[in-house]
């Protein structure tokens, strides 16, 4: 069997169809990889891809994607409530079977070299490629966002892993890194007052004092009118949903505030959510591996 990988790129797009179609069309071009998932939001202004494929194949889509959305998405026109720095945001590769996480490393930096050779975006690496400590977090290398990238590329700690000091014009500038499986998880609320889910956001993510391994942001759904605490939990298991989705609502219910539904964006390891089942539910003694029926067939 091939080493199997995951590449979850994040795309500054989320309105206009035949953008999205168009990246749609180049996710299944290249063999070897299955297109498992996308999802675009008009609010966020954002897609999201998750592919899988052998370790070639992974790399050849993950550059056709970030070229398509070079040609195809101009950043001195984009807004949105979801921070960005490029037209592709981010472009993660996610060990599935049989590959290791230094291996996606060094995919991470075939990809990136590879990208800024032929298009001439900069590049920076995050997670588990990242090139310094203050590069890890994507949070603290997308801020200043693409307006303000210009100027944060002439800082002494922030020239490109790849590339030169100076922004892709409209394409901007794209993290591509290697990383453990996360969960894209949004908690919506029953208010339109952006503030409260900011405030909650900052209480709940762990640069601010929250939770370890969440990051949070407030962002306002206005399709719906309602405010969203938006979230990426980096480590499922070091932090559950459950005790996130719980301390937002004893946080909310300060503002009269209530949850009215969540959010899981893309896909999620299974026990991320048979984790909350279990919490929920109460059940004690539960054996993940022996009594989740197709974990029983599987093993």
């Amino acid at each position: 069997m091939a080493k199997l990988v995951e590449c979850i790129p994040n795309f500054s797009e989320g309105s206009d169809q035949k953008i999205i179609d168009g990246l749609v069309t180049t996710a299944k071009s290249v063999g070897g990889v299955t297109l498992l998932d996308y999802s675009s939001d008009s609010s966020h202004n954002r897609s999201v891809f998750t592919l899988v494929g052998d370790e070639n194949s992974i790399q050849e889509v993950a550059f056709q994607l970030v070229k398509y959305a070079s040609e195809h998405i101009d950043m001195t026109k984009q807004k949105g409530e979801h921070p960005r720095m490029g037209a592709t945001d981010v472009v993660p590769f996610v060990p599935i079977k049989d590959i290791t996480t230094e291996e996606c490393v060094e995919i991470s930096k075939k990809v990136a070299k590879r990208i800024n050779d032929e298009l001439n975006i900069p590049i920076f690496l995050y997670e588990e490629s990242a090139s310094t400590p203050n590069r890890v977090n994507l949070a603290r290398v997308r801020k200043g966002q693409f307006e303000g990238m210009p100027e944060k590329l002439q800082e002494e700690e922030w020239a490109p892993d790849f590339g030169e000091r100076k922004i892709h014009p409209t394409a901007g500038v794209t993290a591509v890194g290697a990383r453990m499986p996360l969960v894209a998880f949004n908690v919506n609320l029953d208010t339109d007052d952006i503030t409260i889910a900011n405030n909650i956001a900052k209480i709940v993510r762990g640069s601010s004092g929250g939770f370890k391994y969440c990051k949070g942001i407030g962002v306002m759904l206005e399709e719906r009118n309602i405010a969203q605490v938006s979230m990426n939990m980096v480590n499922f298991e070091g932090t559950p949903l459950y005790r996130v989705v719980e301390t937002i609502r004893f946080e909310a219910k300060r503002y009269g505030v209530n949850i009215i539904g969540t959010e899981v964006i893309g896909l999620t390891p299974a026990k991320a959510l048979i984790d909350c089942a279990e919490y929920y539910l109460q059940v004690e003694d539960f054996d993940y591996g022996k009594q989740v029926l197709e974990n029983h067939l599987l093993n």
